[in-house]
């Protein structure tokens, strides 16, 4: 765990983000080789932001991301030029699966998840909190 800390000017942190993000209307257009793709796409625009593309897979119709990132990164932020990246450059490449299941410049839904992890669990840290010898 140590070894996953990084470092600011000011700060010490070890922030992780899952990510889940589906495909317009919930289509089945995901193959292998355009998840490969996405793997290599999201990477990138998470060295951009400086930060981590840790694990990524999906299915047919979503992809799951888990992301280390550092405190000054807006998780929308993230969001929004990982999904606008993706997007452009897969449908772009012209993918069948992509072209006969989606019409228009989309290829994500606009909503997506996006869920805290890493470190401990919460009940471990609100115990932590409630156990600080409060000044009297």
């Amino acid at each position: 765990m140590s070894s996953d800390l990084r470092t600011g000017r000011h700060c010490m942190f070890l922030m992780h983000v899952h990510l889940v993000f589906v495909a317009k209307y919930r289509r089945k257009v995901f193959t292998k080789p355009i998840l490969d793709d996405l793997e290599t796409i999201f990477s990138k625009v998470c060295n951009d932001f400086e930060s981590e593309l840790v694990e990524f897979d999906g299915e047919h119709d979503h992809v799951h991301l888990l992301v280390h990132y550092p405190p000054k990164v807006s998780v929308s932020k993230l969001v929004n030029s990982l999904k606008g990246a993706s997007s452009q450059r897969i449908r772009k490449r012209g993918y069948p699966s992509v072209q006969q299941a989606l019409w228009g410049g989309s290829l994500w839904s606009r909503s997506y998840f996006a869920g805290s992890c890493g470190g401990a669990p919460i009940d471990v840290i609100k115990k932590y909190i409630e156990e600080q010898n409060t000044p009297n």
